[in-house]
Order: C-alpha cells, then structure tokens, then sequence
C-alpha cells in the first residue's frame, strides 16, 4: 500500500488558527507565502543562509525554508505581520523605521523577526561566539556591538544597512523588548545596552 504524500494540517500562525491540505515536502515559508498570502517572509537564497525568511517558532527564530509546514503543526508561528498591535508597531518595528535599519526593505522582515529572537536570547543569557564569559552566573553579557552583529550574523542585507540595524536592535533592546511579540519585557530581562552602538 503507498504511503499518502499529503496531509491535512492546521497551523496557528499570529494567534489565528489555519488549516489546509499540504504535500509533505511543503516548507512552512512556502505555506505562509503560497497558500496563505503572508507574503512579508520573503524567500532569498531558499538554502536558509540569508535569513530573509526568518520567523518566530514558539518565540525562537528560525529560517521558514528549511523547517516543513507538517513539522510546524502544533506550534505557536509568528510572522512580521502579527508583530503589530493594530496601527501600534511593535517597538523593533519601530526602532527599525525610526533610525533606517533596512534600505529596499527585501529583508527586513527577516531582520525583525530575528532582532526579537536575538534580544530574547540575550535576555536569557544565552552566550555568542563573541561573549567573553559563557559561564552562567555570569548572566547576559552587555549587547555591544560586537554582539549585536555576531548575533545577527545569519540575516543578510545586501543593501549593507547594518549600522542602522545594529542601532535599531540596540534600541529595542534598551526598552525592553522581548520575543513576546507585543513587546512586554519579561520578568528580570536584561535591558543593559551600554555601549552597544559603537
């Protein structure tokens, strides 16, 4: 008996629940673009090396071309649309159009979603290539720009934008931001940005 190449999944995505028959092999950017017109992931080098499809799966960044749509069943995904509270941008939004963190704007919703993961990540301590003490007590290191950059490493611009998004995610940052996509601070989030744009 052949096994079925598709399946009939549902997806939470921005707190709204989509079902819908996919090939197994569908990956989840290609759902959210194709077949649910969330067009603002973008697909780049589809190799998930640019970042430009990036998403948040459960709060955690991650390339939607790599991950599969089934694999996604089950799980809480945001895109940059839900990011915003109605006419109210969330404060990486913000801080991206504030200070000019994109220029064509092709990967900017990549940098976005990845600057809320990136400053969760911080906030919980989580050490980079470029973090001097990985010990845990030690606690989050300062988010330099060192480590803004190393911990942006995986989102490409090719418009070279960088100052202006390692300033944006130092500012977000700053004001507490966190992978809560409403951008409410968690408890004991690290806020400590001195020197973050150098």
């Amino acid at each position: 008996m052949a096994l079925s190449t598709s399946s009939v999944i549902t997806l939470k995505i921005n707190g709204e629940k989509y079902t819908l028959p996919v090939d197994h092999r569908t990956t989840l950017l290609d759902a959210l673009r194709e077949r649910l017109d969330l067009t603002g992931s973008k697909k780049g080098c589809d190799q998930g090396q640019c970042g430009a499809c990036t998403v948040l799966l459960d709060g955690r960044r991650t390339v939607s071309c790599l991950q599969l749509a089934v694999a996604a069943e089950g799980h809480e995904i945001t895109t940059v649309e839900g990011l915003a509270e109605g006419e109210r941008l969330h404060p990486v939004q913000q801080a991206f159009l504030d200070l000019d963190g994109y220029q064509c704007g092709y990967c900017t919703p990549g940098q976005i979603c990845s600057a809320i993961g990136v400053i969760e990540e911080h906030a919980a301590g989580w050490p980079s290539a470029v973090t001097d003490d990985v010990r845990p007590e030690a606690g989050p290191p300062p988010l330099t720009a060192d480590e803004i950059r190393e911990r942006m490493s995986g989102n490409l611009c090719r418009c070279g934008a960088y100052v202006s998004i390692v300033e944006a995610v130092a500012r977000a940052a700053a004001a507490g931001t966190s992978a809560d996509t409403r951008g409410r601070a968690p408890a004991g989030s690290a806020t400590d940005t001195e020197g973050a744009v150098a």
